[in-house]
């Protein structure tokens, strides 16, 4: 099997603070970060060196969710709510102080978003009118990710009472209680098919489950030392990437969950302390060919161009 070769390419700096979020925006090589600064910073590989602060809120950035149907970025303050940005002009478009607890993630489906917070709670909000719909709340213990199966119209949330909970879209029903890892769920991601589901906690373990047999679980791997903080997908969907606790990020198979490679500071000058979150940018220019952005508690963002051995 081939695995690639790795280059670091750039190292981004301009936070104070942890870097917790990344997110994508409808540009090439164009992206934005959030932190515990507050900031929330437009990032362009054209010009890396660079960043320009779009937002400053007063609490941490935990979760960004960028919007491709309006080219909208949606920020998640903590302890007060969300705000949108219209990217084009980066022009303020409205906020809704909704919380007091931390947010973690967000996503939009049609006319909805859907807030995870630490309270336990998955808010969904009316997109347009910036107003509340409804309250799930079936834990008492933090809601830390979200992913939603569009064909099966299922919204799938990871929990820190370390199970997955899978709901009807549309009436919000409690449809499948997962008992899935010994800890927190971080990160929950589908396969490109919507076949698999994956899973990143704390305990370490990257677990695979099958959507066409109720999730039922199809592999378990001892993936990281530490926590997984994050999953992401190469755009095309034949591979992912974890990054950790433990400071690296690894490559992986997307169809045999093979590991391919594994990006830490004594390989490649890698993250010095844990990576938060991943972004595998569709963007091939200027010598980089879809390459990876990691950020991490050391306050930088680093830039990772994979080079793929031919047959």
């Amino acid at each position: 099997m081939n695995r690639p070769n790795v280059q670091k390419i750039h190292t981004l700096r301009g936070h104070r603070d942890c870097v917790y979020t990344l997110a994508p925006t409808r540009e090439p090589g164009v992206f934005v970060s959030g932190g515990g600064d507050g900031m929330v910073v437009r990032w362009d590989l054209r010009k890396p060196e660079q960043g320009k602060v779009i937002a400053k809120v007063e609490a941490s950035v935990y979760a960004l969710h960028y919007n491709p149907q309006f080219n909208h970025l949606i920020v998640g303050q903590n302890y007060e709510g969300i705000h949108i940005i219209d990217l084009e002009g980066n022009r303020p478009l409205g906020s809704l102080k909704m919380t007091q607890a931390s947010i973690f993630d967000v996503k939009t489906h049609q006319d909805r978003i859907f807030v995870a917070t630490s309270d336990g709670q998955i808010t969904v909000l009316h997109y347009q009118k910036l107003a509340i719909l409804h309250r799930i709340k079936e834990s008492n213990e933090r809601a830390r990710s979200i992913a939603i199966h569009t064909k099966n119209h299922e919204l799938v949330v990871g929990y820190s009472d370390n199970s997955i909970r899978v709901f009807d879209l549309m009436t919000y029903e409690l449809k499948k209680t997962i008992s899935a890892h010994q800890n927190s769920v971080f990160s929950l991601k589908f396969t490109s098919d919507h076949r698999f589901l994956l899973s990143g906690s704390r305990d370490a373990h990257l677990k695979i489950w099958d959507t066409q047999k109720n999730y039922e679980l199809h592999e378990s791997i001892v993936a990281h030392m530490y926590a997984i903080n994050h999953i992401d997908f190469q755009p095309d969907g034949r591979f992912f990437a974890t990054c950790s606790m433990d400071k690296s990020v690894k490559i992986w198979d997307a169809e045999r969950f093979q590991l391919l490679r594994v990006i830490d500071k004594a390989r490649h000058a890698g993250h010095g302390t844990s990576v938060n979150r991943l972004l595998w940018l569709d963007y091939t220019e200027n010598g980089l060919s879809q390459p990876i952005v990691s950020a991490s508690d050391d306050r930088t963002i680093s830039v990772w161009n994979l080079e793929w051995p031919s047959s």
